[in-house]
């Protein structure tokens, strides 16, 4: 089975999601000081690794081995990071990008999950994996405290996305409105988890005196 009955409106926007998670990921590795080399390491882990760990779990070949789009706007974006030679911190504008690129990723990695004849359980942790697993290499090789561990419910937007376009896929609803509502679900949940600073609950460290 290949791609070709997947929607190129789908495909276009997963190479998006590509260019704006290498452009965060740019970013990143920018604040941190990186060299230019490091700079273009980070924003290829940070746009490909949730891809790749999909394809590899569905027996398939990574994206950016097929299409020579992924890795052409990774150097794109990576050439804007230094072009614009800006280290402060991502802004508003880049922020609303990364979570539109959030919600493309895993809506995009449910589908293609699901087009496999996955399981629907399956097919939204493929989604999710899709959606953050880029971010969260990032983070660890930047040596800053992964986001998707802490704040923001960058995950939980993520699983309650994959979650609705899997259970609307068992409805009449259109296959593009399908699509489209889980991806607003997922932005609607960053967002509005960002606007009100809501994360999940932590555990309160109270020592080992009841050990």
């Amino acid at each position: 089975m290949d791609f070709t009955h997947l929607d190129s409106l789908v495909k276009a926007l997963d190479v998006l999601a590509t260019f704006v998670f290498a452009l965060v990921g740019a970013r990143v590795a920018a604040d941190r000081g990186l060299d230019y080399g490091g700079i273009t390491f980070i924003a290829a882990v940070a746009s490909t690794t949730g891809g790749t760990l999909r394809n590899i779990s569905l027996g398939i070949r990574p994206n950016w081995i097929t299409n020579p789009w992924i890795l052409g706007v990774i150097v794109f974006a990576v050439l804007i990071t230094i072009i614009l030679r800006t280290t402060k911190p991502i802004g508003k504008f880049l922020l609303i990008m990364d979570t539109f690129g959030l919600a493309v990723a895993a809506i995009s990695g449910t589908q293609i999950a699901l087009a496999y004849k996955t399981s629907w359980y399956a097919a939204i942790v493929l989604g999710v994996i899709t959606a953050v697993a880029g971010g969260l290499l990032r983070d660890l090789l930047c040596q800053v405290e992964p986001v998707v561990l802490h704040r923001e419910t960058l995950a939980t937007s993520a699983l309650i996305g994959a979650s609705v376009y899997v259970g609307l896929q068992q409805t009449s609803i259109s296959h593009n409105l399908t699509a489209l509502i889980g991806g607003v679900a997922v932005m609607a949940v960053r967002g509005i988890s960002i606007y009100f600073d809501l994360h999940l609950p932590k555990l309160i460290n109270r020592g080992l005196k009841n050990f």
